[in-house]
């Protein structure tokens, strides 16, 4: 649990909440990378003495949780909604004056 549900009085609210995206996806990267170790070590473990030639079993959630990541991280780092929300604001704005 968060040591903060709300922003501190002292912080900037809208640094604040991206802050809080950004440590969240650290966060979960350090996860998905520890677990997903884990399932290749179990498929490296259990597979040793069969000859397979498919492809391994941990690839698939590898890859659908490698995909969740990658827009997490567009969302808290590249594209933050407020962000995309203030630069939609001032386009607005400047059509409006115009």
């Amino acid at each position: 649990m968060e040591p903060y549900s709300q922003t501190p009085e002292e912080k900037d609210a809208r640094l604040w909440a991206i802050a809080k995206k950004r440590a969240g996806f650290k966060r979960d990267l350090v996860t998905y990378i520890v677990i997903n170790a884990f399932l290749w070590l179990i498929w490296l473990f259990t597979n040793r003495n069969h000859t397979y030639s498919g492809v391994p079993w941990p690839v698939w959630p590898t890859a659908g949780w490698g995909i969740a990541m990658v827009i997490q991280y567009f969302e808290a780092y590249k594209y933050p909604k407020e962000n995309t929300a203030e630069k939609e604001y001032e386009k607005l704005k400047q059509k409006e004056n115009k």
